[in-house]
C-alpha cells in the first residue's frame, strides 16, 4: 500500500513503481516513456543484492548496527556500507542515520543510466535528477507549516539528496523534538546523516539556528529548514516557495 506522505513527492511528468525489500520501500518515478518492466526488475535484483550485502556485513559486525556515534569500517565491508560510515562520520552519528538516503542513492545512480528524471524517495528521503524544475512538498507532523510550503529545486541543481528527520513523525529513532529537519545535500546518504545529526540538537524553538549552523558546516551540505511548531528557520541553498 502506498504511503499516504507521498502524495508529496509524485510528479505528474513521471511514471511510478515500487521495490519493496522487507525495511526498504521505494518509491520510485522515471520519465514514462523509459519504465519498463524489465528495468523495474532490475531494479528490485540490485536492491536485494545490496541488501543481502549490508545484512551480511551487519551479521559478522553488529556493532555497525548499534552505533549511534561514527563506526570505523574496514576495507572488507561492502561499499554502501562504507558510504554509510563516511557520511555518518562528517555529521557525528552512527551509520545506520544513513541507510534510507544509501537505499535511494544507489538505486537513483543505477537509474540516471536510463532516464534523465529519476525521482527515487525511500521513508520521505529523496535522491533527485532532473531535466526540469520542480517542487518538494515539507510534511512536519501537526506544525501550522506542513503541507503548505515546498522546496524548488532547479535542474541544475540535481542530482541532489534531500532528507528529512523528525522527533515527532515516523520510526526513526530522533533524540530532538523537531516536527522536520529537512538536509539538502550532494548526496542523500550525507543528506540522511546530516538530517539526523541536526534534528538531534533541536529541543526547542530556539535551537534552530545552531542546528541549521551546525548542518551547512558539514561539507557537501547546501541547504536546510527546520520546524518545531510555529517556528521556521531556512540556512543556505535552498528556495522555500507556497504549495
Amino acid at each position: 500500500m502506498e504511503r499516504t506522505y507521498r502524495r508529496h513527492f509524485r510528479q505528474d511528468d513521471l511514471a511510478y513503481f515500487q521495490v519493496v525489500v522487507r525495511e526498504t520501500d521505494l518509491f520510485i518515478g522515471l520519465r514514462r516513456n523509459r519504465l519498463v518492466p524489465e528495468l523495474a526488475q532490475r531494479v528490485d535484483r540490485y536492491v536485494r543484492e545490496l541488501r543481502r550485502e549490508l545484512e551480511a556485513y551487519i551479521a559478522a559486525e553488529p556493532g555497525f548496527l548499534q552505533a549511534i556515534e561514527p563506526y570505523p569500517v574496514g576495507p572488507a565491508a561492502p561499499q554502501i556500507a562504507r558510504d554509510m560510515a563516511e557520511a555518518a562520520a562528517a555529521a557525528g552519528v552512527g551509520p545506520m542515520a544513513a541507510v534510507a538516503g544509501a537505499f535511494a542513492d544507489y538505486a537513483g545512480r543505477l537509474l540516471v543510466r536510463y532516464s534523465r528524471d529519476v525521482v527515487v524517495e525511500n521513508g520521505g528521503d529523496l535522491f533527485i535528477k532532473s531535466a526540469r524544475q520542480r517542487q518538494v512538498g515539507v510534511f512536519a507532523g501537526n506544525s501550522p507549516f506542513s503541507d503548505r510550503l515546498a522546496l524548488e529545486i532547479t535542474a541544475g541543481s540535481t542530482p541532489i539528496g534531500i532528507c528529512t528527520s523528525s522527533g515527532t513523525l515516523g520510526h526513526s529513532h530522533s533524540f530532538g523534538k523537531a516536527d522536520a529537519v529537512t538536509i539538502l545535500a550532494v548526496t542523500a546518504t550525507l543528506a540522511d546523516a546530516a538530517a539526523t545529526a541536526a534534528a538531534n540538537r533541536v529541543q526547542d524553538p530556539a535551537d534552530l539556528t545552531a542546528a541549521l549552523d551546525f548542518a551547512l558546516a558539514i561539507d557537501g551540505v547546501s541547504g536546510a529548514l527546520a520546524v518545531i511548531g510555529d517556528h521556521l528557520a531556512v540556512q543556505g541553498r535552498v528556495k522555500v516557495v507556497p504549495l
